[in-house]
């Protein structure tokens, strides 16, 4: 009782401080807007736009937007990861899942009333600074309002259930569990409900005024690019999710005071590592679709985001991704050497994985056209270099993120495997398959690749592909449970010692959090610009002062103020979480997800 009353103190603390933080700046704001509109010798009838002094509108809701949209991806990622890691220790028995599930949800109380907060705030500004846009849109979509609320009631009662409720059901874990799916499900459906609002601003489709309130507001919802964004950032908020918790066990390792709690966080970041990577993996391919069906809906801004202004977006998204696949590859590696011993045995390997990985990097960041003064343009006969030209399209591209893709899961059934000998009868005959199956579909995701160069967009874009991803797809869902049947009775040939990785790897830990959060504020800038001077393509202009797309330089400041301010926030989260009461060790830890048994 006593822990929950500290606990609940320092959430009620944490959300008091930063509601006064907000009223503060509500306030400061409201004083100036109200001198504003007072000193005008006469204001219009019907207000369009207002503005912030100094500030700028658009800045102060590109700022509090992101935040909240980041904050939104850690809070609706992280009961997914804390349900599964339950869920993993009922079925196993094992209590370190389920006091591992019980300390991401810790920090997930801490970061839900500040995620309230900055959507409030992001409401106000929306409402009182772009009055126009907000009537348009509430006059649309004003039925989901009441749905997005009650969504919000239901999930906030869910979470107090399944937070408070934690210990009281442990004889009763079914029914704790059946929260934890219900409190998914609402935080489902409360990120989808506004992907719609955002999504119809960049593909609206057509509203008859025949269509009746519900149809009319269904019709708006089920925009093209709407399902796309909702697969998209589902995925992207569990690797959010994943590489946050990471980054939580990383420090906390760093400032682990005996062997039990480094033993404690170093087990927690090689789960959170896991977690991230896993939804990293099919990441790429939901981009992908999300980026086709921009093309399918409006070729000019597909253009417009792939090779025109913003173009360059995807050369800097192509470096913090490669850097990010690096980076958890190389925490896999450290595991090895550090955790398992097997470094000497694996080194060959591990050089041949960062060997392509490295290759596939440097074709996925080479752009097509490069900045040249006139002088290098003639020796090179245009824009286009000669060579490296010929990796600066999207057959090649393509082509390099499956290639990762399927030489990072290399890396991932690597560590599963190592310290492990199966015992089941057919498995030399699975791992000649498993060899054969990466072997084949490696040829053939470079086969299309290459054949992509002399066919039409149309047949590559909508064939070729889409056959690259349903190979690599079908690798991983294939391989995944084999694997996993071969090492449920497998038995262990060396001890996997924890507490032991070094301070490199809890930095690469975090290095992987900041990068996955400077990539969502990159690619929320790109969705964002890809409408240019439209508040809603094609049917809405934005005719205030800001109706031009900021230079990338600019652009690439305030994403970086975004990902500072953000980290603020999580660092505040991680310091609220850790006023609990610390993790208590049971014993040494050992084994990996899954735990084997060992053989007779």
């Amino acid at each position: 009782m006593k822990s929950s009353r500290s606990e609940s103190a320092g959430w009620v603390r944490s959300a008091a401080l930063i509601g006064a933080l907000a009223a503060i700046l509500l306030a400061v704001w409201g004083a100036v807007a109200f001198a504003q509109e007072a000193g005008s010798a006469a204001a219009p009838a019907a207000v369009e736009y207002r503005d912030i002094p100094y500030i700028g509108s658009r800045n102060a809701v590109w700022i509090v937007a992101q935040l909240h949209l980041l904050l939104g991806g850690f809070v609706l990622g992280v009961p997914i990861f804390a349900w599964l890691c339950e869920i993993i220790g009922v079925r196993s028995g094992d209590q370190r899942y389920d006091k591992l599930a019980k300390e991401f949800t810790k920090l997930l109380t801490s970061a839900y009333a500040t995620t309230a907060i900055f959507g409030a705030i992001l409401l106000f500004l929306l409402i009182a600074l772009y009055p126009k846009l907000m009537n348009y849109l509430t006059d649309v979509f004003y039925p989901t309002f009441g749905l997005y609320a009650l969504l919000f009631l239901m999930e906030t009662a869910t979470l107090y259930l399944y937070w408070y409720g934690w210990d009281a059901m442990q004889q009763r874990k079914k029914l704790h569990l059946f929260l934890g799916f219900l409190l998914n499900l609402f935080a489902l459906f409360i990120m989808a409900v506004p992907n719609a609002w955002a999504t119809f601003q960049a593909s609206p489709v057509v509203l008859s005024s025949d269509l009746g309130l519900w149809q009319r507001t269904w019709t708006a919802v089920d925009n093209p690019t709407w399902m796309p964004v909702n697969v998209h950032r589902f995925i992207a908020n569990i690797v959010l999710g994943g590489f946050i918790c990471g980054a939580y066990a990383g420090i906390r390792y760093l400032s682990a005071k005996t062997q039990e709690e480094r033993e404690h966080y170093d087990w927690m970041g090689y789960i959170g590592n896991f977690i991230g990577i896993f939804g990293l993996l099919p990441l790429p391919f939901a981009g992908y679709w999300l980026m086709r069906e921009v093309y399918m809906y409006s070729q000019q801004m597909g253009i417009t985001l792939m090779g025109g202004f913003l173009a360059w977006l995807f050369i800097l998204q192509a470096v913090l991704i490669g850097v990010l696949f690096i980076g958890a590859n190389y925490y896999f590696w450290l595991g090895l050497v550090y955790r398992l011993g097997a470094g000497a045995e694996y080194r060959k390997y591990v050089l041949a994985v960062l060997t392509v990985l490295v290759l596939c990097f440097g074709v996925w960041l080479t752009p097509h056209s490069l900045v040249a003064s006139l002088e290098e343009q003639r020796k090179m006969g245009g824009a286009h270099h000669p060579v490296l030209g010929v990796f600066g399209v999207m057959s090649a591209k393509v082509t390099a993120v499956n290639i990762m893709i399927l030489f990072t899961f290399i890396s991932f059934i690597m560590y599963w495997r190592a310290g492990k000998q199966e015992t089941v009868r057919w498995a030399k005959a699975a791992r000649v398959f498993i060899y054969g199956l990466f072997t084949v579909v490696s040829i053939a995701v470079i086969a299309l690749g290459v054949w992509g160069y002399f066919v039409p967009a149309i047949i590559r874009i909508n064939y070729f592909s889409v056959s690259q991803v349903l190979l690599v797809l079908f690798v991983l869902v294939t391989v995944t449970p084999l694997v996993g049947v071969m090492l449920k009775s497998a038995k262990m040939t060396r001890t996997m010692t924890w507490g032991k990785m070094p301070v490199r790897a809890q930095y690469a830990l975090v290095l992987n959090a900041v990068t996955v959060i400077l990539t969502m504020t990159l690619m929320g800038y790109a969705r964002s610009a890809s409408r240019v001077h439209f508040h809603i393509y094609g049917v809405m202009r934005d005719t205030s002062p800001y109706a031009y797309s900021p230079a990338l330089g600019y652009a690439a400041s305030f994403m970086a103020l975004s990902t500072f301010l953000f980290c603020l926030i999580v660092l505040f989260i991680f310091w609220v979480a850790s006023m609990g009461p610390k993790p208590a060790a049971e014993g040494k830890l050992s084994g990996v997800l899954p735990k084997p048994v060992p053989a007779k």
